[in-house]
């Protein structure tokens, strides 16, 4: 109730009341003239069902595997037939595991480059127990040029408690493997407050990912979505995850541990060293989601195609865009969205922040007052940075609302392929 109420008195007074928050069926998409865009890929497709997880997958199912990727590349069609050949500034693909479908994503990326012209970097999310020498040498020849491989612990007693099919030794092996390919960037994602783990573990984990001098180091907490398996396991054994006192001390020990060993901080959760590209699944502005589930953000309007694999299916190959919910952005709403993933990056260029809100607007001036004066965040010459403690609330902020939403709208998509509404 708290939430909600403060959740209402927030958007009224920075976003106003034109903006109707809510997804609705609708069955036509207009798609606007762009001269580029971000491409954002969804293989759903798991060979390694963990229960913690909260993104729309499917157990590998082979006999869906030849009509998913025809479907796929249907829809990028139907994006070419309705916009040209644009640019793509940067390809992202996640699942899923991706990697599951090796061979079929080189087909898909392949299509795109006939399709689009591809200027940017191609990101692809891999995990430890998918990554072989002949695994690495297809991501290399098909052009991927930046990987994030979900080890999410180097210690064999966690990896069990979050059902991962490989142990430390493998995590190790896969990324020492990926580190002498030579990509770009080689990205390991790391999870906290696990289920009794302390400040000791993660600052070990922590330690073995400087030891194997990984590029990037993304952590995060245990998110528990109700509609995911462990939601359904806390729920069922009224097990409560570490308080806010627990993540909070968690929180700084990683940041401190990170920035002592010469990574600098590139988002709320990651940490890299060295000049080289950061990898970053979601600061995109603007992008096109393919694939079942793919969320996509155009200038003024967000827009989820299906979250059911067999009707994504059905309606690609009927040459439909299958999209099953789309909400109007007012341009308010459009300029708070970038406030928010730019406080995701930790640090906001002044130069942008006054040519997307101006000079003179006193609710911008306001808010970092008081982020100010609570210590959230410190000015240079050229940015507002978020402190520790800054970054740690964002998470927090990211936690109680941002999570709130999207565990409703997951929620519906998941058990209705076509929703009617779904308000939020």
């Amino acid at each position: 109730m708290i939430i909600n109420f403060l959740t209402k008195i927030g958007r009224g007074f920075f976003v106003g009341n034109k903006q109707k928050f809510g997804f609705v069926k609708r069955e036509k998409i207009e798609i606007p003239a762009l001269d580029k865009i971000d491409l954002y890929i969804h293989i759903p497709f798991c060979k390694n069902m963990c229960p913690y997880c909260p993104y729309n997958r499917i157990a590998y199912t082979k006999e869906l595997i030849k009509p998913y990727l025809k479907a796929t590349l249907n829809e990028i069609d139907l994006y070419y037939q309705k916009l040209g050949k644009i640019e793509i500034s940067s390809i992202y693909v996640g699942g899923g595991t991706p990697t599951n479908l090796i061979d079929e994503l080189n087909i898909i990326l392949n299509s795109l480059r006939e399709n689009f012209f591809i200027s940017g970097d191609i990101c692809v999310e891999t995990s430890p127990a998918d990554l072989n020498e002949d695994v690495i040498k297809k991501l290399k020849n098909t052009g991927v040029d930046l990987i994030s491989i979900g080890v999410q612990s180097f210690d064999d007693k966690y990896l069990k408690i979050l059902g991962r099919k490989y142990d430390a030794k493998k995590a190790e092996e896969a990324v020492k493997l990926a580190l002498s390919a030579d990509f770009k960037s080689v990205n390991i994602d790391l999870m906290f407050v696990l289920p009794n783990q302390n400040g000791k573990n993660i600052l070990a984990d922590l330690d073995k990912a400087i030891e194997l001098k990984v590029n990037q180091i993304t952590t995060y907490p245990l998110f528990t979505f109700p509609y995911t398996s462990v939601g359904q396991h806390l729920k069922l054994n009224k097990i409560r995850m570490p308080n806010v006192f627990k993540r909070r001390k968690m929180y700084r020990e990683i940041y401190n541990h990170c920035i002592r060993n010469g990574y600098q901080q590139v988002s709320v959760w990651g940490f890299k060293k060295g000049e080289i590209p950061r990898y970053s699944s979601v600061t995109r502005d603007t992008y096109i989601g393919i694939g079942a589930g793919a969320c996509s953000r155009l200038p003024d309007m967000f827009y989820f195609n299906t979250f059911s694999v067999k009707d994504y299916i059905n309606s690609a190959l009927s040459q439909k865009l299958p999209v099953a919910l789309t909400m109007e952005i007012t341009p308010q709403l459009e300029k708070y969205y970038w406030l928010y993933w730019r406080f995701y990056d930790a640090a906001i260029k002044k130069e942008g922040l006054k040519k997307i809100f101006g000079r003179r607007d006193f609710k911008i001036k306001l808010l970092f007052s008081i982020l100010k004066i609570m210590g959230l965040c410190k000015e240079t010459k050229d940015e507002i940075i978020l402190t520790e403690r800054g970054s740690f609330y964002i998470h927090l902020l990211q936690n109680y609302f941002i999570l709130t939403y999207i565990n409703k709208v997951w929620t519906i998509a998941k058990k209705e392929a076509w929703p009617e509404k779904i308000e939020i």
